[in-house]
């Protein structure tokens, strides 16, 4: 059994405020997920706000591992994409405090995202990651296949620029063929 609780995230003000921290720390730390440092409490909350907003319409699921009633990792499932792309789904902002990496929560949370992403007829799974202090091991240790790098991508929080490094997986019945 988990030392933590996997389950969808909801829109609540403690929980926002737990997800802006994660995202703040992350930012801080240097992990390349869209913002910039400093990263402000407001624009943390604005991004969680519109994030879970989006959950609420199906476009999306966030997802959180809670050891006890603390969040300590979050991932994101985007279900929402371009009509000729109904068979896949993203994963986006997978972040887990620096306190609480290693212990198994970033596996677990992409582990459920595939099942949910099945479950809503997913056969394909996309996603990218920092060519720099990202999470490629993590990624690839669970199965998914590196494509390329991106050169000059995006931002560092603290600036200059990295690649990113593209991967995918199948999943369902997609990967039994």
């Amino acid at each position: 059994m988990l030392p933590f609780a996997i389950k969808p995230i909801e829109d609540a003000p403690e929980i926002r405020s737990a997800l802006a921290a994660l995202l703040i720390e992350t930012v801080t730390s240097g992990g390349s997920v869209s913002f910039m440092h400093p990263l402000s409490p407001e624009d943390a909350d604005a991004f969680w706000q519109d994030s879970l907003a989006a959950a609420a319409r199906g476009e999306r699921i966030v997802l959180g591992a809670f050891d006890r009633n603390r969040l300590i990792s979050t991932v994101t499932l985007q279900l929402k994409l371009p009509p000729n792309q109904p068979h896949r789904a993203e994963i986006a902002k997978m972040m887990t405090h620096l306190a609480d990496r290693g212990r198994g929560a970033a596996a677990a949370l992409l582990r459920a995202a595939e099942r949910l992403a099945i479950a809503h007829g997913r056969t394909l799974l996309v996603l990218d990651t920092a060519e720099e202090d990202g999470a490629a091991p993590l990624y690839e240790k669970q199965g998914y296949q590196f494509s390329g790098i991106i050169p000059d991508y995006a931002l560092k929080p603290h600036g200059g620029l990295t690649g990113t490094m593209i991967y995918w997986k199948r999943i369902g019945a997609a990967a039994a063929t």
